[in-house]
């Protein structure tokens, strides 16, 4: 894979190089994509599925490229792990902006096994902290919505 295309896919097309806080940029886009996707489960999943190996195929590639490890300007885990956070659940408001929480906070915390997760090597270290916190990002969203269906019924 070339250098310009590792550095376009890793920087999620320069959304890395923004200021202060990429991280949160790349999971704004996350969301971004959730919203253009939401009305097809099937397109929703596929791009999933293909921004999470695009991260694996690029990331490790992308950190040796900028010389530093998971270098902040690799955000296509914060990206991959924002769109699993929102797998099967429904496109609400509130929803989101509680997903977007939720995943901010657990990918900064770090809770088990993320944090030693991302002290693996190339694009494993990368991309599996950000992939943990979407997959407990999930879980917690699952259990507010079956809670709150619950107090409804």
């Amino acid at each position: 894979m070339r250098n310009f295309t590792v550095k376009i896919l890793s920087t999620f097309f320069y959304v890395g190089y923004l200021p202060l806080i990429p991280g949160t940029f790349a999971s704004l886009v996350g969301l971004g994509l959730f919203y253009l996707t939401k009305n097809s489960p099937i397109i929703y999943v596929l791009a999933t599925l293909t921004w999470i190996i695009l991260g694996f195929l690029t990331a490790g590639k992308a950190e040796k490229l900028f010389g530093r490890k998971d270098a902040s300007c690799i955000v296509i885990d914060e990206v991959s792990g924002m769109l699993l956070s929102f797998m099967f659940i429904p496109y609400e408001i509130q929803t989101v902006v509680i997903a977007f929480i939720v995943f901010r906070i657990i990918d900064a915390l770090k809770p088990y096994p993320a944090g030693s997760l991302q002290n693996l090597k190339g694009s494993t270290g990368i991309m599996c902290d950000d992939i943990v916190a979407g997959l407990y990002t999930n879980i917690v969203l699952q259990i507010v919505l079956r809670f709150s269906s619950l107090r409804t019924s």
